[in-house]
């Protein structure tokens, strides 16, 4: 079946086309975005502003033209942090079924990890044995420990790297002083949650998934995404120091020069590598690889999984279920 995947993100929102089936890999057949930094609409009271909601509602119409026109069975939408933070969530997904026809599933923390945990999983096989899983959004960051599709632990902490900039890094280039309390703070934020993890049992495997981890191994040398998803990346606790260090002395314009570097995420390159290198150093982790599949992998996997072969197949072309 042809299925569309729309996920809405702190930064983008994200509509991919895939070709999918019970036991199969799933196949992407076109990918578009939208960057409406939703995690910015935020207003004093907790509310998404009326201008985020309409973005965000207007690129959801577009979108499903886009489903519908591509021949789409199926659209599963989800959200994440910046939806689920607003206090006003039921409002405007009342509005985007209201415009598009579209019932947006609001993913909770946990089930993100776990959704993640799901895809890193299938990616590496049982032969992984326990998988450490860690995924930096704009909003949170997400953590898991297990030798299962349900990982043991599953954590998500408000420690994306948006939040992060929007909270800690106001300087351009950042403040010296500030990046060292920052780093200070992480350390401390993450002790508990790492005790957490570590407990579960030692990992044979730690893996970085997403766009944030996929960039900074880009950025200590690994390969680019031209040569392919099946290309082994790694990326080093060393490195990213070292990284941290040479990106925190330049501006944004400067870091959206770099090579894989997009200039929106430029500006929230430097509390992305902190956070990693502050998770990678609380969990031990001196290596991890660079997985390919994440969230929305995990939640195309999970549909999958669900639904009967007779019902994926049978469903009209036009209906959209979530």
């Amino acid at each position: 079946m042809r299925l569309g995947v729309l996920d809405v993100g702190s930064n983008t929102v994200h509509m991919l086309v895939v070709d999918a089936f019970p036991g199969g890999h799933p196949s992407p057949m076109s990918s578009t975005k939208a960057v409406l930094r939703l995690a910015e609409q935020i207003d004093d009271d907790g509310r998404m502003t009326r201008k985020g909601a309409d973005s965000l509602v207007e690129t959801i119409v577009d979108f499903q033209r886009i489903a519908d026109s591509s021949g789409c069975e199926q659209v599963m939408a989800f959200a994440t942090s910046a939806v689920r933070d607003a206090v006003n969530t039921d409002e405007v997904l009342a509005r985007i079924k209201k415009a598009a026809d579209v019932d947006v599933r609001v993913l909770t923390g946990v089930e993100e990890a776990r959704l993640t945990s799901l895809a890193v999983r299938r990616w590496y096989g049982w032969s992984a044995g326990r998988i450490l899983a860690l995924d930096i959004g704009g909003g949170s960051l997400e953590i898991s420990n297990g030798v299962d599709e349900e990982p043991d632990v599953a954590l998500s902490l408000p420690l994306g790297a948006g939040r992060m900039t929007r909270q800690w890094i106001s300087e351009d280039p950042p403040d010296r002083r500030r990046i060292a309390v920052l780093r200070d703070w992480l350390d401390s934020e993450l002790k508990a949650p790492a005790k957490q993890l570590r407990s579960a049992g030692k990992p044979d495997l730690v893996v970085g998934t997403s766009k944030t981890f996929r960039t900074l191994a880009r950025l200590t040398g690994a390969a680019p995404s031209g040569a392919g998803p099946r290309v082994r990346r790694t990326l080093t606790l060393d490195g990213v120091r070292q990284l941290t260090a040479f990106i925190s002395r330049m501006t944004t314009a400067d870091r959206a020069e770099l090579e894989g570097v997009s200039a929106d995420r430029a500006p929230q390159l430097v509390a992305g590598a902190l956070v990693a290198e502050a998770a990678m150093r609380a969990l031990g982790a001196d290596t991890l690889e660079i997985c390919p599949w994440a969230l929305r992998e995990g939640a195309i996997l999970q549909r999958l999984d669900a639904e009967p072969t007779d019902t994926l197949i049978g469903v009209p072309s036009g209906t959209h279920t979530t």
